[in-house]
């Protein structure tokens, strides 16, 4: 029986992904839930796992595409797992073994890389020939490494979305010196550039995968260098402008003293970490300030359709995580129903699986307001753009001794910025202030027990 492998969705606003490594090949055994391929989207660079145990049979879609969620990227033959594991009956197996045999043996003397040459030659929409009087789709970027390299933008194939011009394109073109431009009226044919041009496997530069590619990804011209965006940071650039063109932005800033927070950490962190196996850092007290905010102040935990307002009854708290090849916001679901060990535990686990590329899809989904937290690398405090469909992110400073006034003296406190970035389609700036308000209050009055 043939299992279909699917593309997954990573996130409610994400249609498609691109795969970027294949952890197996056709004609391998493959067992359930092991993993099979790794893709990369705006929200999460993950590892993907089998759906089925047996043997991969094809692989549909190669590495370095970029296809829509849903898609159909292998065939599994499930039934090859029943044929690779002893049978308890010997009659069976001598009539059964045979067969599935030369199944994996018909796909495996292919090697990996040609499979992948057939698509990366036919995958590229067709392009229009120069003078067709349709528009050439392109980025500032990509028009100015033409003008600066003398290339024709009208030669070159596209091989984006809608057959738009990408950095990739244009710098095989440079590269392979193809391309070059000529007047339409010219009696010189133009020298033509063919997607034959890139290397069999589609290149460090069609690939998008930094840390797998060849001298090809980095292209040196003068005084600069060129590096090609990883697939990840490719999206999260197409994400952040979106949000901006969506949502007008407009800042709140708030500063709390957290001198009760800092000393109670300090004295029950050993305790904490040994009684619950989590380390005690800083994030939990946010997460729950945060939530008792979005519970008294409800416009903040919302997200925009149409000409509605979709009001949450969960908060659903994004904590942005830094990765080395980008950043992903994995979603603490229903944090007000968690007490504070059940957050930490939440906010612990799921960075340490995102930098391990161990998250589920379902885990970087729904969420309904964002932090981030630019103050664990010394930032004073930042001003975050909104994680769509969120109206609201906040931002967290470093944690700072400073001197304040406090009953007209002069006193040393451990103090923190907070920055919201809200959408003022629908949040005001009186409610920002008032949800701020009601954060630092509950930070700098912590009542709650942590163990």
């Amino acid at each position: 029986m043939a299992v279909d492998v699917i593309m997954p969705q990573m996130g409610e606003s994400i249609f498609e992904g691109t795969i970027t490594k294949w952890l197996k090949k056709p004609g391998d055994k493959i067992e359930r839930d092991e993993p099979l391929f790794e893709i990369s989207t705006d929200k999460v660079d993950a590892e993907i796992p089998s759906p089925a145990a047996g043997v991969l049979k094809e692989i549909k879609v190669t590495e370095g595409q970029t296809v829509p969620i849903q898609t159909v990227v292998a065939t599994i033959d499930a039934a090859g797992a029943a044929a690779a594991v002893p049978a308890p009956a010997p009659a069976p197996a001598k009539a059964e073994a045979p067969k599935p045999a030369p199944a994996p043996a018909k796909v495996a003397p292919a090697p990996p890389a040609k499979p992948a040459a057939a698509p990366a030659a036919v995958a590229p929409p067709p392009q229009k020939p120069a003078g067709n009087g349709e528009k050439i789709r392109s980025s500032p970027l990509v028009r100015r490494i033409a003008r600066e390299h003398n290339v024709d933008l009208a030669q070159v194939p596209g091989t984006a979305a809608g057959g738009r011009v990408s950095k990739r394109d244009i710098l095989a073109a440079v590269e392979t010196g193809g391309a070059r431009p000529t007047a339409v009226a010219a009696p010189v044919a133009a020298p033509s550039w063919t997607p034959a041009a890139p290397p069999p496997t589609g290149g460090a530069l069609a690939s998008g995968a930094l840390e797998t590619a060849v001298p090809r990804e980095k292209m040196y011209f003068g005084q600069y260098e060129i590096q090609p965006m990883s697939i990840m940071r490719q999206k999260i650039a197409e994400h952040m402008v979106l949000s901006k063109r969506v949502s007008p932005h407009v800042y709140s800033i708030e500063e709390a003293n957290v001198s009760g927070i800092v000393a109670l950490r300090a004295k029950m962190k050993d305790k904490f970490e040994e009684e619950s196996g989590t380390k005690l850092t800083f994030m939990p007290f946010f997460v729950r300030a945060a939530v008792e905010g979005l519970r008294a102040f409800p416009t903040v935990n919302a997200s925009v359709d149409g000409t509605n307002v979709v009001l949450h009854k969960e908060c659903n708290i994004g904590i942005a995580v830094a990765l080395d090849w980008g950043l992903i916001v994995p979603v603490i679901k229903s944090a007000e129903e968690k007490n504070f060990f059940g957050l930490a535990r939440a906010v612990t686990d799921l960075a340490e699986r995102a930098r391990a590329k161990k998250l589920k899809p379902e885990e970087v989904m729904e969420s309904t307001f964002s932090i981030t937290n630019p103050g664990v690398y010394g930032g004073l405090f930042g001003l975050p753009v909104i994680n769509q469909p969120n109206v609201a992110i906040l931002g967290l400073g470093t944690i700072e001794k400073r001197p304040v006034v406090v009953d007209d003296a002069i006193a040393i406190r451990s103090m923190v910025y907070l920055t919201l970035s809200y959408d003022h389609r629908v949040v005001d700036g009186a409610v920002a202030h008032q949800f701020m308000g009601h954060v630092k209050h509950t930070l700098e009055n912590w009542t709650e027990p942590i163990l």
